[in-house]
C-alpha cells in the first residue's frame, strides 16, 4: 500500500483544525448556557430579567452563534476524508451536523436577540405590556422547542460520523465507540424528553462532552490513523 505524503500532511492539518473547532464550539456552548443565559427564566418577570441583562444576553447570543459556526465547519472539514470510506454517510453527516444544526442554531440566536428587543419595549412602558410578556414567553418556549429538535438532529449526525470513524479506524475504536454510545444516549434522552422524563439528562450531556473533548485532544496531538489509505475508493 502506497501512502501519499501530501495527503497525510493535509489530513494532519485537518485533524488539528477539527480538534480545535470542537473545543471552540464546546466552550462557546457552555459559556452561552452556563454563564450568559442561565439566569433567564420563563416566569412573570421574564422581560424584566431580559432588560436587566441585555448586554449579557447579546454576548451569550454571540457565543451561541460561534458554537454553531465552529461545529458546522467540522463536517465540512471532515467530508473529503469521510467520503473515501462511506460517501452516503459523509453526505448525511454534512446535512445533519452542518446544514440542519446550523439552521436551528441561527433560529435560536434570532430568538434570543428578539427577546432583548421585547425587553426594551416592555421596560419603556409600551402599550399592551402583557402582550409583550406573552410574546417573550412564547419566544423562550420556542427556544426550548428548537433545542428539542436539535436533540434529535445532533445524535443522528453524530451516529453517522462515529460509525464511519469506527469502521475506517481513523481514530482509536475506543474513542469512536464511546462516541457511538454517547450519541445513542443523547438520542434516548431526546425521546425521554418528549415525555418530560429529564432526570438523567446531565449523565448524557457529560458523556458526550467528555468524549468530544478526548477526541479533540487526540486529533490535535495524534491526528488520524497514519495508515489511512488516501487512494481507497468510496463506499456507499
Amino acid at each position: 500500500m502506497v501512502i501519499n505524503t501530501s495527503d497525510m500532511n493535509s489530513d494532519r492539518k485537518t485533524a488539528i483544525i477539527v480538534g480545535g473547532l470542537y473545543i471552540i464550539g464546546t466552550v462557546s456552548g457552555m459559556l452561552f448556557r452556563m454563564v450568559f443565559t442561565r439566569s433567564i427564566h420563563n416566569d412573570l418577570n421574564l422581560l424584566t430579567e431580559v432588560a436587566a441583562n441585555e448586554n449579557q444576553i447579546v454576548i451569550g447570543a454571540f457565543f451561541l452563534l460561534l458554537m454553531g459556526l465552529a461545529l458546522a465547519m467540522v463536517p465540512v472539514m471532515m467530508f473529503p476524508i469521510l467520503r473515501k470510506h462511506n460517501e452516503a454517510l459523509a453526505v448525511g453527516y454534512v446535512v445533519f451536523r452542518g446544514a440542519l444544526e446550523t439552521v436551528t442554531t441561527i433560529a435560536m440566536v434570532i430568538g434570543w436577540l428578539f427577546l432583548t428587543i421585547l425587553g426594551q419595549h416592555y421596560i419603556a412602558g409600551a402599550p399592551d405590556a402583557s402582550y409583550f410578556q406573552t410574546l417573550g414567553t412564547l419566544t423562550l418556549e420556542g427556544d426550548v422547542s428548537i433545542r428539542i429538535i436539535s436533540q434529535f438532529v445532533f445524535p443522528l449526525g453524530a451516529l453517522m460520523f462515529y460509525w464511519v470513524l469506527y469502521q475506517a479506524k481513523l481514530i482509536p475504536r475506543w474513542i469512536s465507540g464511546w462516541g457511538l454510545i454517547s450519541a445513542i444516549l443523547v438520542l434516548v434522552f431526546a425521546f425521554l424528553n418528549l415525555f418530560d422524563i429529564v432526570a438523567v439528562k446531565d449523565i448524557f450531556d457529560i458523556s458526550i462532552f467528555l468524549q468530544e473533548m478526548v477526541m479533540a485532544v487526540w486529533l490535535i496531538f495524534k491526528g488520524f490513523n497514519p495508515s489511512l489509505n488516501a487512494s481507497e475508493p468510496a463506499k456507499v
